[in-house]
């Protein structure tokens, strides 16, 4: 049995950085989003409103793990995360006049 070797942290904090252009290559050099997805349409969504939460539930859904229990929390807090840098736009704005 092979083991795979860890994610580098250095991987993990782009990903973090860039969500974007982590989906942007996903899409267009493996079919890690294709199997995690029926259709395109909603990767294409969560690429401008959620892609944070667009590649955990990719990532669950690819490492064959349930939606439930801690993997439901890792959920959470990505979703939580996009909705916090959509709304800090606003708060910044409101507080600038």
């Amino acid at each position: 049995m092979q083991v795979e070797p860890p994610m580098p942290c250095l991987i993990v904090l782009i990903l973090l950085a860039f969500p974007r252009l982590a989906l942007a290559i996903m899409f267009f050099t493996s079919t890690y989003l294709q199997r995690a997805y029926q259709d395109m349409l909603i990767p294409l969504l969560g690429f401008f409103f959620l892609p944070l939460s667009t590649i955990v539930y990719a990532w669950l859904m690819n490492s064959h793990m349930p939606v439930e229990g801690m993997n439901l929390i890792y959920l959470l807090l990505a979703v939580i995360l996009d909705l916090g840098g959509l709304g800090g736009g606003e708060s910044h704005r409101r507080n600038r006049y």
